[in-house]
Formats: structure tokens, sequence, C-alpha cells
């Protein structure tokens, strides 16, 4: 069994930056698998799709975050990262990991001033 867990939200004025990490412990190499997608649920609205890193390294992201937000794998720690940078209000949300079958509980981001 896999477990995700991520990390790394908080408040941050706009403008500002965080670093969110997804851990992952148990068996398997997960994320040298499978796809690993962050999500972002704002209040009122649905689970989105931010950004993606494929098994190969390859990355995608979301329109509304691509030039300010960076995907990335640090295979010997089993963790993957997104940068975010020149956050907006609108990044405000919940932002989930996932790979495979497998979610984070999720982690709060507010872009408040």
């Amino acid at each position: 069994q896999v477990q995700l867990v991520e990390s790394g939200g908080g408040l941050v004025q706009p403008g500002g930056s965080l670093r969110l990490s997804c851990a992952a412990s148990g068996t398997g190499t997960v994320f040298s698998t499978y796809a690993t997608n962050w999500y972002r649920q704002a209040p009122g609205k649905q689970r989105e799709p931010v950004a993606v890193i494929l098994s190969c390294g390859s990355t995608n992201y979301a329109d509304s975050v691509k030039g300010r937000f960076t995907i990335s794998r640090d295979n010997a720690k089993n963790t993957v990262y997104l940068q975010m940078n020149n956050l907006k209000p609108e990044d405000t949300a919940v932002y989930y990991c996932n790979s495979w079958k497998y979610w984070g509980k999720g982690t709060l981001v507010t872009v408040s001033s």
C-alpha cells in the first residue's frame, strides 16, 4: 500500500511563492512508474488538474499556471514538488497529489493580502 502526503501549503501574499511537496511512503516506486498529478479544488468549484509529470520526466501544465508553476520529482526522496511563483488570489485552493490510484489528503494554499 502506498500513502501520499502533501505538505507546504499556507498563507501567502499575492506575488509570493510556495513549494508544495508530495511524499510517497509504503511499498513500490509509484512516482517512477506512473504519472503524478497535482490537482486543486477551490471553494465551491470542481477539482481541476494543475500539472503532471510523467514517469519519463515530461511535464505539462494547465494554461492558468503555465510560466508560474513548476512540477519536479526527486526519485531518491520519493517526492514530487510543485514550485508555485507569482501566486494570485485565484490560486487559492486545496492542492492534491495523485499518482495512479493513490491520492493524498491535500494541503491548503491561501493567497491573500
